[in-house]
């Protein structure tokens, strides 16, 4: 049997890990139970009343979090001449077209977001099997293909983050960090909460929000009251 440490007991110690709590108490219960030596990531999950096997059941998108995620993001972008300029000063982290697709094949992959003119995407169809695993492919739905790369980066850089439910009908997402105030982690909750709601299918049946839960990194989970949620 796993022993249990004296930090993990401490943290769990009178939680009750089954009580549904509003947004603004799991908020807080989490953020003071981030106890861990470095600034931990406050990390939501929903499950979903969907089926993402189905196309008219997918959810995905992106939502620019009212206070940023406290994570530095690293962006690459795919344009020429003055897009490539724009893209430069708008400070993303790797600029370029075919060099940048021959460094990515040899495996340069240090970073976190994918951004491309519309056309580049011939160029950048050729990463499909490299950038689509890590769910870094540019795609016009969620802006990483645009004209506006300037914008686009700038998104990137300022806390926008994407969502995109996995096989067993669950979004994770993170939405700040321990260190962020109280109200600001409360306000990213909800914005991220808010854009599941709008990004909700058009063939999904029934209950759509089943279930939200938060913790950090390394501390316990809490679950919130959906119906509070739904109710708001």
């Amino acid at each position: 049997m796993a022993r249990v440490s004296k930090r993990a007991k401490a943290i769990r110690e009178g939680l009750n890990t089954e009580a549904l709590l509003t947004v603004e108490e799991a908020v807080k219960l989490v953020k003071s139970k981030a106890t861990a030596k470095f600034d931990e990531t406050l990390e939501m999950a929903v499950r979903l009343g969907v089926d993402p096997r189905h196309a008219d059941q997918m959810v995905r998108g992106m939502v620019s979090l009212p206070n940023g995620t406290g994570k530095s993001v690293r962006v690459a972008v795919f344009a020429r001449g003055d897009k490539a300029d724009a893209a430069k000063a708008a400070g993303a982290d790797l600029v370029g077209a075919e060099d940048l697709m021959e460094a990515i094949q040899g495996g340069e992959m240090n970073f976190d977001r994918c951004i491309a003119t519309p056309d580049m995407m011939a160029i950048v169809g050729r990463l499909g099997k490299v950038l689509g695993p890590r769910g870094l492919m540019p795609n016009p739905k969620l802006g990483t293909v645009t004209q506006d790369v300037e914008a686009a980066v700038k998104a990137a850089k300022g806390g926008q983050v994407e969502f995109r439910v996995e096989k067993a009908g669950i979004v994770h997402a993170g939405f700040g960090k321990a260190s962020f105030e109280e109200g600001a982690l409360v306000e990213n909750a909800k914005a991220l909460i808010d854009a599941l709601l709008k990004a909700k299918p058009s063939g999904a049946k029934g209950a759509y929000l089943k279930g939200i839960s938060m913790s950090s990194t390394m501390g316990p989970g809490v679950k919130v009251d959906v119906a509070a949620v739904s109710a708001d």
